[in-house]
């Protein structure tokens, strides 16, 4: 081993290690950016160590090439996307590292004239052909099924299930033996000189329309688990891709993501008490929207029930006596970019003397920790964010809950009703507070698409109009008082 290479896994090692500190760091909202910049700043010399690595045998032009686009597109929308907006980043982002792992197993390929002119000096034949070809049907797969899931958050396709019904199963499973089929005759050099090129592109694009087939199915109350299982499977598809191309980096780093992705998801299924299977199998969510549909009033109801509608002037008098409050942030505060008005709010009901709590519920939003990012953005205290189990017990002591836009996870439907399809699901228990303060623009359902019992219980007002109007509203009441 000569210096040179003693330098690459010295950077290397310094590389996992900021890697590892930076994911340290964004357990909390004071540390997050320094996590991020660390983790970053690991990734700069992971590129660094790779550079030198390849020095003697590398394209520097198209390298270049590569960096200086790869700057230009990832930059800008990194900056100007909105909050609301993130979890589309998040999926596109996650979906770009798979595409870029299924053309890497794609150019190895090509590269090595289809895995027979593979060097075997330094490692078996049969492990690098086995992880190459495992890396392009996953890097296809997360590629496509991460665009579907993309254009689902972005509503250019509804969030309801798009699925071929019974079928629907038996599809996936041919898609997904044909393409470890295709894989297996690639792998075992089956056809030979033009043949093998269309073998492998019959994997990536049986693995990319399976990719389609498991995400199209999958309704928007999923959506936040489909986004991080995703992303733990591009990162075992670039931790493949690393032991193909005996590069540690992307071993290690794969595997950080596939590890995180994998736990996070298992998570996030058990705070909805549904299997990973049955998450993939699809037909939950029914995409009710997003509340974005006209406004209503007071009067009937979803089958005749009625809903009581509210003032800003009321519902400034029902906090400000209060002794505790407890708002439940929930997508609609994301589209409304209500976090601040929120916070304001809390200020001046804190001055009075009113405790301000913050319940988060662990798949609230279109992504993991979405509702917990966009209040850290409005300066909330990480001590008054408060997880499901930890304050479940305390809405049973609180004189006001405002709901902002959270539907399907404080549907006690989850908890009453066995023939609701939530049924078992952990819900926030808003339902046992005093009185329950609803900001909603119309009476949509939510984006699972299922009615919400709590809008018409005898304790719930019904606040309806934009949430940071309604929230502004209610705190110029308050000063008022």
């Amino acid at each position: 081993m000569d210096d040179t290479r003693y330098l690459v896994y010295g950077l290397y090692i310094i590389a996992f290690a900021m890697f590892i500190y930076g994911l340290m760091g964004l357990t909390g909202p004071k540390t997050a950016v320094r996590g991020n910049k660390i983790a970053a700043a690991g990734m700069v010399i992971a590129v660094i160590a790779t550079l030198i690595q390849i020095r003697d045998t590398g394209n520097w032009i198209l390298i270049i090439a590569g960096l200086v686009v790869g700057v230009a597109l990832g930059i800008p929308p990194a900056r100007r996307v909105k909050m609301t907006a993130m979890p589309q980043l998040v999926a596109l982002f996650n979906g770009v590292g798979g595409g870029t792992v299924a053309l890497i197993a794609w150019a190895e390929f090509i590269e090595t004239d289809g895995f027979a002119g593979l060097d075997t000096a330094e490692s078996p034949v049969v492990p690098i052909i086995v992880a190459s070809l495992f890396a392009a049907i996953i890097g296809s797969l997360s590629f496509w099924g991460s665009v579907i899931a993309f254009l689902k958050l972005q509503e250019v396709l509804p969030g309801r299930p798009i699925s071929l019904g019974r079928l629907q199963q038996p599809v996936n499973l041919l898609l997904l033996l044909g393409a470890i089929a295709c894989a297996v005759v690639v792998g075992v050099g089956a056809a030979s000189g033009g043949a093998q090129m269309v073998w492998i592109i019959a994997v990536l694009v049986l693995a990319g329309i399976l990719g389609l087939a498991v995400v199209l199915p999958i309704g928007g109350a999923d959506m936040p688990v489909v986004i991080s299982l995703l992303n733990a499977l591009t990162g075992l598809s670039a931790a493949a891709a690393g032991l193909a191309l005996n590069n540690v980096a992307m071993i290690v780093a794969g595997m950080i993501v596939g590890a995180s992705g994998s736990i996070l998801t298992n998570l996030m299924a058990k705070a909805m008490n549904r299997s990973i299977p049955a998450i993939v199998a699809g037909g939950f969510g029914g995409g009710g929207g997003t509340g974005a549909g006209d406004g209503a009033g007071a009067g009937e109801g979803l089958e005749g029930r009625t809903v009581k509608a509210t003032s800003a002037a009321d519902a400034a008098i029902q906090m400000a006596y209060a002794n505790q409050v407890i708002v439940v942030p929930g997508y609609g505060l994301a589209v409304a970019q209500a976090q601040h008005a929120v916070k304001d709010l809390a200020k001046l009901l804190e001055a009075r003397g009113v405790e301000v709590k913050y319940a988060i519920h662990p798949v609230a939003g279109r992504m993991p920790g979405h509702m917990n990012v966009l209040l850290a953005e409005a300066d909330v205290s990480y001590d008054a964010m408060k997880e499901m189990d930890e304050i479940n017990d305390e809405f049973a002591r609180t004189d006001v809950t405002l709901v902002i836009g959270a539907n399907d996870v404080t549907n006690p439907a989850a908890r009453n009703d066995p023939s609701s399809p939530i049924h078992g699901m952990p819900i926030l228990n808003v339902d046992k507070s005093r009185s329950v303060i609803v900001l909603k623009r119309s009476m949509n359902s939510g984006f699972a698409g299922i009615e919400n019992p709590l809008f018409f219980a005898p304790t719930t007002s019904m606040l309806f109009g934009d949430a940071k109007a309604s929230v502004a509203q209610v705190a110029e009441e308050l000063k008022a008082l």
